[in-house]
C-alpha cells in the first residue's frame, strides 16, 4: 500500500496503520529536524510531535493530497512552534561552538573534513527560512513542486528562494574558509 492509501485508512479510523507511516518516515523527519536544530534530542521530540499531530489532525488530510507533502507541512509548523517557544534559549552560534569544541583542530583534519565543518557551520548561520528550504531541497531531496505545497508558495518562488539561499550559503562558506572558521 502507498502512503496515501494508508493515511486514508488512518483518517477512516484505523489509527494502528499510522505505525506503518511512522516506520517509513520517522528517520527522514528526524534528519530534517536534525539539520534544522543540530540537536538529537530535540529532533527526536519534534519528529514524534509530527506523528502525534498527524493522529490528532487526521481528519484534515485530503485524499487527493500527497502524504509526504502534508507530513512536511505539519513538520514545518512543529518546527516554527518550537522556534517560537524556545526563542530565548541558546542561539545557534553557541550551540555550534559547543558541538565543535570537542572536534580535533583543523591541522589534525583532512581538508575534506574541514570543508564539511565549514559547510555545516555556514548552513547553521543562515536564517531559518533559507536553511529550511535548503534542507528540504538538498538533504530531503524534495521536488520543488512538493516544496511549494509545503511552504504554500508558487513554484517560481521556491526556485528563487533556493537560488538565493544557495548564494548566501556559498558566500558564508567562502567567508568561513578564508577566515578559518571564524566570522
Amino acid at each position: 500500500m502507498n502512503d496515501e492509501d494508508i493515511m486514508n485508512k488512518v483518517k477512516d479510523g484505523s489509527v494502528q496503520m499510522l505505525a506503518i507511516l511512522f516506520e517509513r518516515h520517522h528517520v527522514k523527519l528526524y534528519n530534517y529536524f536534525l539539520r534544522l536544530t543540530r540537536n538529537k534530542n530535540t529532533s527526536e521530540d519534534l519528529a514524534q510531535d509530527v506523528f502525534f499531530r498527524i493522529l490528532k489532525y487526521r481528519n484534515t488530510y485530503r485524499k487527493e493530497s500527497k502524504f509526504t507533502t502534508w507530513m512536511y507541512r505539519i513538520g514545518r509548523n512543529v518546527h516554527i512552534d518550537y522556534l517560537k517557544k524556545n526563542k530565548d534559549e541558546m542561539p545557534l552560534d553557541d550551540l555550534w561552538e559547543e558541538e565543535t569544541a570537542s572536534t580535533p583542530q583543523p591541522d589534525e583534519q583532512t581538508e575534506t573534513e574541514q570543508d564539511t565543518v565549514y559547510l555545516h557551520k555556514a548552513l547553521s548561520l543562515l536564517p531559518p527560512a533559507k536553511k529550511e528550504i535548503l534542507v528540504l531541497s538538498r538533504f530531503q531531496e524534495m521536488k520543488y513542486n512538493d516544496i511549494s505545497n509545503v511552504l504554500g508558495c508558487s513554484l517560481a518562488s521556491v526556485k528563487t528562494r533556493v537560488h538565493r539561499a544557495l548564494n548566501d550559503l556559498r558566500k558564508t562558506y567562502m567567508e568561513l574558509k578564508v577566515k578559518g572558521g571564524i566570522l
